[in-house]
């Protein structure tokens, strides 16, 4: 089993170690934050406004954060680099700060502690490989990519969709508009927009400074940029986006429309969806039709919902999707699987580009993901 250090114990943090609690996919041996007060750790791991308390919590003693069934060592470090990983045998470090000074220290902390990877949980150029499950994990190749990207929580949602649309049908050109939940480093009251990535540094979209509470903030967003990397021939030559920040806690939302290259038709659009769903290894893809609002998807560990009472095409080319995602627990269930995948690829040596097949939607064998 690998064992795994956590850099930022923040709401992606947290949600790691809970989800891993459930799955026992790894063992986390070390936790560092800029936080000085374990204990405040401690009770923002037990008590969660969101997800609800922890039904067995943890605890802690001098610098260790003790759970039901592991020690972790804690670290107050301000740099990833600074942290003793290599002392506690660290395989892989899940970088969940969001702080761009250490995804620039990544491979420095790589060498100095012998480690075989860093996740990275957002999607910066810098790194070796952006990985998103059920779009492109089969182009993983572990001699070369040291530093990962997760991507981050919309094209973790919205990559496994285009990559289904195009390599069922093609895509020709299309548009996407993202509601997103508040984050952490807005504001509840009008004033400066304050770099998540870089503290201290004045964002230069001020209409995000704005009130949190009770505004809808359109705002150029990552989410294009982040697909392109993952699904081919998506960029924004063929693809508009934007973004809204509505004043919600959680759950996301993407509305997608895409002129496809080949017509098809409603029903064959439900069934390779379907089948995508049947066929897939992880909790990615997630057919809904009933009629369920946001909060019922909170905690969803699927990447994304399909709401199909609104997928609508016409004249058999345009094509129209409501998607959504929890944006912290669907995300953070990803980054449990990549480390598993990872760890899959370690113990068994297997190739990485092994596909199942299954029937396209014209009859056609099509390979659409790894095994």
């Amino acid at each position: 089993m690998l064992r795994i250090g956590i850099n930022g114990i923040g709401r992606i943090g947290r949600s790691i170690l809970r989800i891993n609690q459930e799955k026992k996919s790894f063992k986390i041996v070390a936790i560092n934050d800029t936080n000085p007060d374990i204990k405040n750790i401690v009770y923002l791991i037990n008590y969660d406004s969101l997800y609800g308390q922890l039904e067995k919590k943890f605890e802690h003693s001098k610098d260790f954060i003790i759970g039901p069934d592991e020690q972790i060592k804690y670290f107050n470090k301000s740099n990833i680099d600074e942290v003793d990983w290599k002392s506690l045998d660290v395989d892989i470090v899940i970088d969940s700060s969001g702080i761009r000074s250490n995804l620039l220290k990544a491979k420095k902390t790589i060498e100095l502690n012998n480690l075989k990877n860093i996740i990275i949980t957002h999607s910066p150029d810098e790194v070796d490989f952006t990985m998103v499950l059920g779009a492109n994990e089969d182009k993983l190749n572990l001699a070369q990519h040291k530093v990962i990207s997760s991507s981050i929580c919309d094209a973790t949602a919205i990559g496994p969709i285009l990559r289904t649309i195009q390599n069922h049908l093609g895509i020709d050109s299309g548009q996407l508009t993202t509601m997103h939940p508040w984050l952490s480093y807005q504001n509840l009251m009008d004033g400066p927009a304050s770099s998540w990535n870089v503290p201290g540094e004045i964002y230069h979209h001020y209409a995000l400074g704005r009130s949190s509470v009770g505004n809808m903030i359109p705002k150029p967003t990552s989410a294009l940029d982040a697909t392109s990397r993952v699904v081919d021939k998506v960029d924004r030559e063929n693809f508009g986006s934007y973004s809204m920040r509505v004043p919600t806690n959680i759950v996301g939302s993407a509305d997608v429309t895409i002129l496809l290259k080949s017509e098809t038709t409603k029903e064959e659009i439900l069934r390779a969806f379907q089948e995508e769903e049947k066929f897939q290894k992880w909790d990615i893809i997630k057919n809904n039709l009933e009629p369920l609002i946001s909060c019922d998807f909170k905690k969803s560990s699927y990447s994304v919902i399909v709401d199909h009472r609104f997928t609508s095409l016409i004249k058999g080319k345009m094509l129209k999707l409501l998607l959504w995602y929890d944006n912290e627990w669907g995300y953070s269930s990803r980054v449990v699987d990549q480390v598993s995948y990872i760890s899959e690829i370690l113990k068994e040596k297997k190739p990485l580009n092994q596909s199942k097949i299954f029937p396209n939607i014209d009859g056609k064998e099509n390979v659409v993901r790894p095994s």
